[in-house]
């Protein structure tokens, strides 16, 4: 028989057991569990696993796990190929008209005239310049070509960027797992069906599995089933775990059963895929059945009417296939589902598709964002409009000229003119949009990304790294993120000693000794410990719980072991454990011991002495521990150490006896009703308060006098004693001499924002917020509404913007709430990991400040960026215009137009957004929402530039050949070869361009504009790399670019007009900005309105009815203009790039979705298939309640129908709290 690793390779237990096993659920599961493989213990040999010693870890038993269970990777959707990206980029209007203009061109070039006519009239022409009509039309096309790769390309490597990023994300996501006897933390990809997993609160869980021991465990299943009340979990009662799940309280041992697309989870991504691909079939089908049936009506009467009814709806589904978004949002089952429901004819559903893609939900924009969007559709109007101007003109002045004037007859030669005039509208229009400007956003976020990744920040939503520059106010943490989260005890109060140092094991009476070794021993959860460092002369390395660390390194130092203490007393023998959570503020252990019961406590000092009846006093003698005691202590004992920074905690315990009953422990003939906690967790006795100190971490004081020097408030948010938080907040800077700042406990703060029905007023609130520096005692509940207060304030002129920092399951509230949630890295749950935006790899507050360096960074790429191409739009559309109203034709070809637009877009877009930040940026107080994107500094800075450049074109246009002695190429032939005295024109612009890209890096009114050039790899080797492809087509771009070879002296007037950019610019810095006028000088201020795309979008979706409620064509055209703003920027982007959703509750958002189709069912058309599929899965809906879907408010046709309940923090507050964890 065939083995592996000592053991029969084949198991007791078949996947397809194992997963219908894992739908049941509470006594149904405990039966088929009993009856079918005799119990957890008997499963556990099937698999060849042990409940204390886990797998052995071999290699190839790991091996043939994976390929008889599956692996616990859930296989991502392929990537778009690069080709699907280049199809996507050809979508774009604009280039799509250019093709068509070149096509025609090209056409055109070929076709020949009758020879008399040719000889009459064009007599004077060359042959071979006739022969090179055709090097236009190829030249533009290979133009858009280059257009097109380099948007595929940077599309590309971003696709492969966030890929990279996503699998960093799920990289760090790190499990407890038992293996040959010791718990290891491995990746959640590597954990294999038979593996015993650690789980505590705080954990999302990776697998299935089945419970072997818990303790006051309860889970939040609500991604599964949609009911929000937590499920309470035992090995007796209900031993099924799911993946997916988040453990909002206890801790506990499981086996693992499911793994990857085996485990309930998997099944349900599975699903989603297979289901999105099959009503992509299913829509194709009925798209051409529509097809066919349009056909058909139109020749009958039927058919009019029903065109008639509605001709918006028609009309802009066709031009969306063209021009829509070239995305769908991956397993897009939430539109899929809305075509198979809604059933009309095909082009509604492509519009409802586009709708869903473009819109974006309801999902509010970063600022930059909503700001960028209306900024590119006003400047896409004004191009719009000079565009068509332009070849207005360009046409009725060449036909007047012509026609009228001339007296010549039409030949079909003319057309060539027309299509030239085409061309340079569209040339118009395509330099005029500002393409670049999402591709800039984009380029800079992502570098930005990677840049902070070092700064030990991990991104995991892009605008959040923008919203950060515009930070007012941070909630902080206090323990790991201000202060160093490596605890020590270093003061103690035992039998009325108070200890400055360790007091030795054998100066403490013995039975005290003892009980205070096995109180914090055993009441510690067993995945905190101390190991030895990994070099001799290493600080001791803690892992889990720093607080508990602390208390076992206290241990240690006593020189006694607490292992030995836990091999003795295991966790199988805990009768019930009372889990540390923010309500509690401590944790208890009940064991049995002799015939009766222990109970072990540990917390916040003054909370546990309040329930303290006695204490140990001097040389261990039992005394009543009364009222005016406990007072005393408070303050000769506690305060002291609180006013030191240190955190104080009491360590208690209580007997449960079953004879004699002595004064401190408790009788009792029935078994104590363990869940009236208040009864039980009473009359204790004291053993010892110890002061723990979390030094402040060293670079945190100058960190924070940067935010405050940066505009920044720093508020401290901790669940520790006033007087430690006190302590901590003057050592950090936080709390400043004659700052009249206001220090709080969470009560005191919840007495003065509610009004007297107890509920939370705003303007209460708002007496509060602006002078509070410090909320003590704190409970997530309050961090929630302290946020919540700050942002929705208007006390402010600017809504403030806050960023949290949070560590704990509960303060997954306060992180979704705020703009920009940060969550610890080492300390953090994954479920405060998976509300956050940013993830500190280090817990520290340093880091912080490094976020809101890149993220002013960003605002100051794109305003750099914005400076430079609305410069070179203002030109190069003047020059066109007036070119066309002055001398019939644009100075500036369409192909030359083609290379600015690629100067500006993406070369000057790389090189303006990889800027590093420099600590100047820390200097200036936060832009706020409302402030303009356009300053008035960089508006006078574009206007004197622009200025400048016109000037010097139209003084080389009407007067360039007189001045350097030149040909003159105006009223030129559409035949004439390329004149010297364009090309002059032509390098001019773009030597003025390159050295206005220099003056761009500056938008504050900085004079020295060279600062840190060299620091920029990038900048200048674009730089000079696009001067250098310049030199090449100006010399050899003959006819393709329409130039001629210029001499040296003419290169030299090209540089000098160049240069000349920069000593003007020194001349605009000098004129005082202050003295122009703010309207009129400063561009897209006011609080950002909701995305107008979106807008229109949804606006359109729901009118159905036919009405005429907003221009189809202006949506459209809008669609088309701003398709890189839609697809690309921020967030978007993000979803579209990361196939399995990733946002701020990941699983939760693709398995919501299932419901929706579950709710769906009965109300569409039926797939058989699908709904096969879906009753294999009625286990998961047993529960299923309103708060399953907000993708699927989306879809319903009466949104008031679905109502999705609010979070109720006050319910979420009783869950467990890291911060102050004991």
């Amino acid at each position: 028989m065939a083995t592996i690793d000592g053991r029969p390779a084949q198991y007791g237990v078949t996947l397809k057991q194992l997963r219908e096993l894992m739908e049941l659920r509470g006594g149904e599961g405990i039966e088929r569990l009993d009856s079918e493989f005799g119990g957890i213990l008997e499963l556990t040999k099937k698999l060849y696993s042990s409940p204390t010693n886990g797998l052995s870890g071999n290699a190839s038993d790991m091996e043939h796990r994976r390929q008889t269970f599956g692996s616990n990777v859930i296989p991502p959707k392929p990537p778009k190929t690069f080709l699907t990206l280049v199809w996507e980029a050809l979508q774009d209007v604009t280039l799509i008209i250019l093709q068509v203009a070149a096509v025609v061109s090209l056409g055109l070039s070929f076709y020949k005239p009758p020879a008399e006519s040719s000889s009459g009239q064009f007599g004077h022409h060359d042959e071979g310049e006739e022969e090179a009509g055709w090097i236009e039309g190829v030249a533009i096309l290979i133009s858009v070509a280059v257009v097109v790769f380099v948007t595929a390309f940077n599309d590309y490597t971003k696709e492969k960027q966030f890929r990279g990023l996503q699998s960093r994300i799920e990289g760090e996501h790190k499990f407890s797992v038992i293996r040959g006897g010791e718990v290891h933390d491995i990746g959640v990809g590597d954990i294999v069906v038979g593996d015993i997993c650690q789980i505590k609160y705080g954990d999302l869980l990776p697998t299935d599995g089945i419970l072997i021991q818990s303790n006051d465990l309860k889970i939040d299943e609500s991604s599964l089933t949609g009911e929000s009340d937590h499920v309470k979990k035992g090995a007796d009662t209900d031993p099924m775990v799911l993946s997916g799940t988040h453990v909002m309280e206890g801790s506990g041992k499981m086996l693992v059963t499911a793994v990857g697309v085996n485990s309930q989870a998997g099944i349900i991504f599975t699903l989603l895929g297979a289901a999105a691909d099959e009503e992509e079939v299913e829509a194709k089908k009925r798209k051409k059945e529509a097809k066919k049936q349009r056909k058909k009506q139109k020749k009958g009467d039927s058919g009019e009417e029903l065109i008639v009814a509605n001709p918006s709806k028609q009309g802009e589904g066709e031009a969306g296939a063209v021009t829509g978004n070239s995305h769908h949002a991956t397993a897009n089952s939430a539109n899929a589902d809305g075509d198979v429901r809604n059933n009309k004819h095909s082009k509604e559903e492509e519009e409802g598709e586009e709708g869903g893609a473009s819109g974006g939900g309801g999902h509010e924009k970063s600022v930059l964002q909503a700001k960028l969007t209306k900024l590119a559709i006003q400047i896409g109007y004004a191009g719009s409009f000079i565009a068509v101007l332009t070849v207005v003109i360009l046409i009725v002045r060449f036909c007047v000229q012509t026609f009228v004037l001339e007296g010549k007859p039409w030949d079909t030669f003319y057309a060539n003119h027309f299509v030239k005039f085409f061309i340079i509208g569209v040339t118009v229009l395509v330099v005029a949009v500002p393409e670049g400007l999402p591709l800039a956003v984009t380029l800079s976020l992502a570098y930005s990304v990677k840049k902070m990744m070092k700064d030990n920040n991990l991104v995991r939503h892009l605008d959040a790294c923008e919203t950060m520059g515009n930070a007012t106010a941070i909630c902080s943490d206090k323990t790991g993120t201000l202060t160093t989260n490596r605890m020590t005890v270093v003061q103690s109060y035992i039998c009325s000693e108070d200890h400055k140092t360790t007091p030795k094991f054998e100066s403490l009476p013995h039975a005290v000794g003892d009980l205070l070794v096995n109180a914090i021993s055993i009441n510690s959860a067993y995945t905190s410990r101390v190991l030895p460092g990994d070099n001799p002369g290493d600080l001791p390395k803690q892992v889990g719980n720093k607080t508990e660390c602390a208390l076992l390194g206290f241990v240690l130092d006593l020189g006694k072991s607490y292992q030995v203490i836990r091999d003795e007393v295991t966790e199988e023998n805990f009768h019930r454990v009372y889990t540390f959570n923010s309500v509690r503020k401590s944790m208890s252990t009940v064991v049995p011991r002799n015939g009766g019961y222990r109970i072990y406590t540990k917390g916040a000092s003054e909370i546990v002495m309040k329930k303290c009846s006695f204490i140990h006093g001097k040389d261990g003698r039992l005394e009543n521990f009364t009222r005016s005691m406990q007072e005393r202590l408070v303050r000769e004992v506690i305060e002291p150490m609180a006013c030191n920074g240190l955190r104080t905690i009491s360590v208690a315990y209580r007997d449960f006896v079953t004879g004699k009953a002595e004064i401190n422990q408790v009788h009792f003939d029935s078994e104590p009703n363990w869940d009236d906690e208040d009864n039980i967790i009473n009359n204790m006795t004291c053993i010892c308060i110890v002061g723990i100190e979390d030094p402040v971490r060293p670079e945190v004081p100058d960190a924070i006098r940067k935010c405050q020097r940066a505009g920044i408030t720093v508020r401290m948010v901790t669940g520790d004693n006033i007087n430690t938080a006190r302590s901590i907040a003057s050592k950090c800077g936080i709390l400043r001499p004659g700052d009249n700042s206001l220090i709080l406990e969470g009560k005191e703060f919840n007495r003065r924002v509610r009004d007297a029905s107890g509920k939370i007023q705003q303007h209460l609130i708002d007496k509060v917020w602006p002078s509070l520096r410090v909320l003590a005692r704190s409970s997530p509940t309050d961090k929630y509404t302290l946020v919540r207060g700050i942002i929705e304030s208007k006390v402010s002129s600017n809504r403030e913007v806050v960023a949290v920092t949070g560590d704990g399951t509960n303060d997954g509230p306060a992180l979704k709430i705020a703009d920009v949630g940060f969550a610890m890295g080492i300390a953090g749950t994954d479920v405060a990991k998976e509300a956050s935006d940013i993830i500190l790899t280090d817990d520290n507050f340093t880091s912080i400040v490094k976020a809101v360096m890149w993220g002013r960074n960003v605002y100051d790429s794109i305003a750099k960026f914005l400076q430079f191409q609305l410069t070179v739009n203002v030109v190069a559309v003047v020059v066109a215009f007036v070119g066309a109203c002055a001398i019939n034709d644009s100075p500036l070809k369409a192909v030359q137009m083609l290379w600015v637009n690629l100067i500006m877009d993406t070369l000057a877009s790389l090189a303006l957004a990889t800027e590093a930040p420099t600590p100047d940026l820390l200097l200036r107080k936060p832009y706020g929402r409302t402030k303009p994107l356009i300053s008035r500094t960089m508006m006078k800075n574009i206007l004197g530039q622009a200025m400048y450049m016109i000037c010097v074109i139209f003084v080389l246009l009407f007067y360039g050949d007189k001045l350097l002695d030149i040909d003159s190429g105006r009223y030129a032939d559409i035949r004439d070869p390329p004149s010297q005295h364009f090309t002059i024109i032509f390098n001019t612009f773009v030597m003025m361009t390159l050295f206005n890209e220099i003056n761009a890096r500056k938008i504050h009114g900085q004079r020295n504009v060279f600062q840190g050039f060299f620091t920029n790899p990038i900048f200048y080797s674009i730089w000079l790399s696009t001067l250098a492809s310049q030199i090449v087509i100006v010399q050899f771009g003959g006819m393709a670019f329409s130039t001629q070879a210029l001499s040296l002296e003419l290169w030299l007037w090209c540089l000098l007009f160049g240069c000349g950019v920069l000593l003007w610019g020194q001349v605009v810095t000098s004129i005082p900005t202050k003295k122009l006028p703010k309207n009129v000088f400063s561009y897209g201020s006011g609080e950002p309105i909701n995305d107008p795309i979106a807008d229109l979008a949804s606006e359109d979706k729901l009118d159905s009815d036919g009405k005429d409620s907003k221009r189809t064509g202006q949506i459209l055209w809008i669609r088309g203009l701003t398709r890189l703003q839609t697809q690309v920027i921020g967030g978007t982007l993000q979803e579209r790039l990361i196939p399995v959703p990733y946002s701020k509750t990941s699983t939760d958002q693709a398995i919501r979705v299932v419901n929706a189709f579950r709710q769906g069912l009965d109300a569409r058309p039926s797939n058989p298939n699908l709904a096969a599929v879906l009753k294999k899965q009625t286990s998961l809906s047993k529960r299923l309640s309103q708060g399953s879907s907000l993708e699927y408010a989306d879809m319903c046709p009466d949104p008031e129908e679905l109502t999705v309940p609010e979070i109720d923090v006050e319910r979420l507050s009783s869950h467990s709290h890291t911060e102050t964890a004991v």
